[in-house]
């Protein structure tokens, strides 16, 4: 759980008290005000101490818990992963009725998340919500989805999703473009086409997000061809697509070998109102140095040196090699010059036969 920031009068720790001394004063007959109780346990040193401190606290007849008490002692007990210290405080809390928001579940879900890596326990706090008198918002809801696909827990991010509307829930376009996600990844493709219909009966509308995700493992597993029905059915919704679609297209007929055609998408992205960037670019070089066309994968390059883009290191490899495999010599000797003005330097080596050049690549 990320530590929150705590007000200045509880940064200040003592250089000569211990942790005797801030446990001794909640023996103290003094009134003890809710600041001065988040004082005492920011300043124990020892989270071992953390519980049984608390517990002592709860006897004193002016012991009002709150919130910031429960944040900053949970912080601390997951700090050193004492989870079973924190069970204890939260149990404690249910039985006293005690109300928390849910800003305060969300950061307790991700320290069980990522600090604890027990998403079974971060859903399970989910699904306890409601017995704390607190619903789930959207936000926390979606995070509990994100982090079970990105675990791989695909068995249960089914019964998450089902469990939206008892949870009082509502549903939106970024928890369907997580569960589309997930069940790519999960190879549950048709179940991912299903919700595109199913995000109109819940009030959702895909985005550009949602399309690029099923387009890209559409793409990945050879179905070229299918993700361009994606692509048109997009441009009926009046869904603009952006870079990173044309470049998931274009890589995908570039993996094919369908150059020509990855070219003609490449040159109608301007007109479309959408700009290449660096990776597209990078993906269309790729697939014509694949295909063997090193003439136009050099002026390809020369137009992303007067876009001010690099290629990789390697495309300038694979280029250097062809053109001279080709015995385009002036053209090899011109993207040598532009490598190196890249910043790309080349090793200096003795060359035995100067007019072998396909050996050029093996210099870099």
């Amino acid at each position: 759980m990320a530590r929150r920031s705590l007000p200045p009068f509880l940064k200040l720790r003592s250089t000569v008290c211990d942790d005797g001394y801030w446990i001794g004063r909640l023996d103290h007959k003094d009134w003890l005000s809710p600041n001065e109780l988040l004082k005492i346990f920011a300043n124990i040193r020892d989270p071992s101490l953390i519980t049984s401190s608390f517990k002592r606290a709860c006897g004193r007849r002016d012991y009002k818990p709150n919130e910031a008490l429960y944040s900053l002692m949970i912080d601390r007990l997951a700090s050193c992963r004492r989870f079973s210290d924190v069970e204890e405080l939260l149990a404690r809390a249910r039985a006293e009725r005690f109300r928390f928001t849910d800003e305060f579940f969300y950061r307790l879900i991700k320290m069980y998340g990522n600090v604890a890596n027990h998403p079974e326990k971060a859903m399970e706090m989910l699904f306890a919500m409601p017995g704390y008198s607190c619903w789930p918002s959207t936000k926390t809801f979606n995070y509990v989805l994100h982090m079970l696909v990105c675990k791989r827990q695909y068995e249960v991010v089914h019964e998450v999703y089902l469990s939206a509307s008892r949870l009082g829930v509502t549903l939106d376009t970024c928890c369907f473009n997580i569960l589309v996600n997930g069940l790519c990844q999960f190879g549950k493709f048709d179940d991912a086409i299903s919700l595109l219909y199913e995000m109109p009966k819940q009030g959702c509308r895909p985005n550009v997000m949602t399309y690029s995700t099923l387009m890209n493992f559409l793409c990945q597993h050879g179905q070229v061809d299918k993700a361009f029905e994606l692509f048109e059915r997009m441009q009926k919704e009046d869904i603009a697509a952006d870079a990173i679609v044309y470049n998931i297209l274009i890589s995908g007929l570039c993996r094919e070998q369908r150059v020509p055609e990855a070219f003609s998408m490449f040159k109608a992205m301007v007109p479309a109102g959408c700009c290449p960037n660096s990776g597209t670019y990078q993906v269309l070089l790729d697939g014509l140095l694949s295909s063997g066309k090193f003439v136009e994968a050099k002026g390809l390059v020369s137009m992303m040196s007067a876009e001010r883009m690099r290629p990789s290191y390697s495309s300038y490899k694979l280029l250097m090699d062809g053109l001279c495999s080709a015995n385009c010599l002036d053209d090899a000797h011109l993207v040598l010059k532009q490598m190196v003005e890249h910043g790309f330097v080349p090793r200096v080596v003795k060359i035995s036969d100067y007019e072998s050049m396909s050996s050029l690549n093996e210099d870099f």
